[in-house]
C-alpha cells in the first residue's frame, strides 16, 4: 500500500480501539475521571486494570464509534483536562508501582482558541515532562493516527509499538501540503515524504515495533495485543529502574 492509502486505513472508524483492548486485556478494570481542576475529557479515557492478578494503569485516547459519540469525545481530539487527567493517573501509578499502558489514536490535541486559553500548549508538555520520569514500565501503542504533539504527549515511553496500518507524524499529510505547496490536494505526495507509517518509523528507529493486521481478524488481534502486551511489561520488569530510564532518554535525544 503506497502511504496515502494508509492514512485513510488509519483513519476509518472501525479500527481497534482502546476501550475494546481494555476490555479483552483486563480481567477487571475500575474507569477514572476528571483531572481534579476543570473537568472530565471524555476523548481520554483512564483507569486501573487487574490484568492476572496485576493492576496496571491503562490510558487510551478514545474516538467515538458513531457521530454522537464523536461529538461527545470531540473525535478523539484530547482538550487540557485530558492530558492533566492522565497525568493524575500517571502519578497515582508511579504512586503504587503500576505498570502504564498507553493507547493512541488521534488526528492531534483539540486545537480551539478554548483549549489555547486553558493551557493546552503546557498541558502537553507537561504530560512529556511526567513521562519523561517516571519509574515504572511504560508501554504506548499507535492504533490509527498518531498525530502531533497531541500523540507524543501520551508516547513517550520505554517502548513505542504501531498496527501495521497506523500513523506517526508531525501533522497531517493535509496541512503538510497546505504549508508546504499551500495546495491540500497534494496530501497524497506529502504523505510519501513525510515517512510517517510503520515500516518508516521502524527504519528510522522512532519506533520499536510493527503489530501486523493484515493476518488477524479483530478478535484474533485483540488476543494477540494481549498476549504481547503481559509479555512485555514482564520483560520490562526485568530491567533496573536506572537502565530504563537511561535508555529512554537516550532514545528520543536520538531524535
Amino acid at each position: 500500500m503506497d502511504a496515502y492509502s494508509i492514512v485513510l486505513q488509519a483513519r476509518q472508524s472501525d479500527r481497534i480501539n482502546a476501550k475494546e483492548i481494555i476490555d479483552h486485556l483486563c480481567d477487571y478494570f475500575i474507569e477514572l475521571h476528571g483531572d481534579r481542576l476543570s473537568g472530565d475529557d471524555q476523548a481520554v479515557v483512564g483507569g486501573v486494570g487487574l490484568v492476572e492478578d496485576q493492576a496496571i494503569t491503562i490510558i487510551g485516547i478514545q474516538k467515538g464509534e458513531n457521530l454522537f459519540d464523536n461529538m461527545e469525545r470531540n473525535f478523539g481530539m484530547a482538550r487540557p483536562a485530558g492530558y492533566r487527567k492522565a497525568q493524575r493517573l500517571m502519578r497515582q501509578a508511579e504512586k503504587f508501582n503500576r505498570p502504564i499502558l498507553t493507547l493512541i489514536n488521534t488526528a492531534g490535541a483539540d486545537a480551539t482558541p478554548e483549549s489555547e486559553n486553558a493551557g493546552i500548549g503546557e498541558a502537553i508538555a507537561g504530560s512529556l515532562k511526567l513521562m519523561a520520569q517516571l519509574t515504572v514500565p511504560t508501554l504506548a501503542i499507535i492504533l490509527g493516527e498518531g498525530g502531533s504533539g497531541g500523540a507524543i504527549a501520551f508516547a513517550l515511553s520505554d517502548e513505542v509499538w504501531m498496527l501495521e496500518k497506523s500513523i506517526y507524524s508531525i501533522l497531517s499529510p493535509e496541512g503538510f501540503a497546505s504549508i508546504l505547496w499551500k495546495d491540500s490536494s497534494l496530501a497524497p505526495q506529502a504523505a510519501e515524504i513525510m515517512k510517517l507509517t510503520a515500516e518508516d518509523l521502524l527504519d528510522l528507529k522512532v519506533i520499536d515495533r510493527i503489530i501486523q493486521e493484515s493476518a488477524h481478524t479483530k478478535k484474533q488481534l485483540l488476543e494477540y495485543l494481549s498476549v504481547e502486551i503481559i509479555k512485555k511489561f514482564s520483560s520490562l520488569k526485568q530491567i533496573s529502574v536506572q537502565d530504563r530510564i537511561i535508555k529512554r532518554y537516550d532514545r528520543f535525544r536520538k531524535f
